[in-house]
């Protein structure tokens, strides 16, 4: 079974989130919203389904999801997370919280070999893109 199988999401502090997202809709064509932006794509073992991969700029400030002393956080989309985290736990990686499922996906956060913090996401796509095409309209 495949553990990783693409980039989830890319996070990372600003000090300014709102200018950050305006200055990548002007200068780089990022269509952003309140959370930054999605990008679309098709899977390739399943090019009926769609995925997402999500860019946020978060408050340095106020920000719980990126440690205090990270820049940014890449989240991994995964197959299946309850499976890869008992596998994980058996390898001896840090596990820092329990797998918390939302509307478009389960989620869990690891350390890596240098203490950066990992989030694990198994998406919902269906559900992802009707909530993606919602926040658009």
């Amino acid at each position: 079974m495949k553990r990783v199988t693409s980039i989830g999401g890319i996070f990372f502090k600003s000090k300014n989130p709102e200018a950050t997202k305006k200055w990548y809709a002007n200068h780089l064509g990022l269509e952003t919203d309140d959370w930054g932006t999605n990008f679309e794509w098709r899977q390739a073992e399943h090019p009926d389904r769609k995925g997402f991969m999500q860019w946020s700029a978060m408050d340095c400030e106020n920000n719980s999801h990126i440690p205090e002393d990270a820049h940014f956080m890449i989240n991994y989309r995964v197959e299946n997370l309850e499976w890869l985290v008992k596998q994980l736990h058996d390898e001896g990686v840090t596990i820092i919280d329990e797998i918390e499922t939302y509307d478009y996906g389960k989620f869990i956060h690891i350390l890596d070999n240098e203490g950066n913090k990992v989030e694990l996401w198994e998406p919902f796509d269906e559900n992802y893109d009707r909530i993606v095409e919602g926040r658009t309209k």
